[in-house]
């Protein structure tokens, strides 16, 4: 599995502000498939010839139709819209409570619920 960092915004009145920034790192991918639903990202790449997977269902619902991605030179990142505005943060990224070695906090995005407001 390619490294996966993610941070998260919560606001119970503002859609825009209902988000999970999601990175994935992986240099030089080739063949890129992304399949991104309201309950899933399916990802396939390969980089310097090897096979990189991955396959996360997400803790609660997203709008797969709002979120966006961009695939660059060294990382895919992700701007996800969850479904449910509300003002908590979700627990976990993903629905089972499971240590993911390859999945981790991005520290550069994360804030914490009650610091948010204070984000332009």
């Amino acid at each position: 599995n390619p490294s996966v960092l993610w941070a998260q915004r919560s606001n119970a009145t503002d859609a825009d502000k209902n988000i999970v920034y999601l990175t994935i790192k992986l240099a030089d991918t080739e063949n890129v498939k992304i399949d991104l639903t309201n309950t899933h990202l399916v990802f396939s790449a390969t980089s310097n010839d090897k096979p990189y997977e991955l396959n996360l269902e997400f803790f609660k619902a997203i709008d797969a139709d709002k979120s966006k991605y961009e695939v660059t030179g060294s990382h895919i990142f992700f701007k996800l819209f969850k479904a449910e505005m509300q003002e908590e943060f979700w627990p976990r990224l993903i629905k089972e409570k499971l240590k993911l070695h390859y999945l981790k906090t991005d520290f550069d995005k994360w804030v914490d619920e009650d610091e948010q407001d204070e984000i332009k």
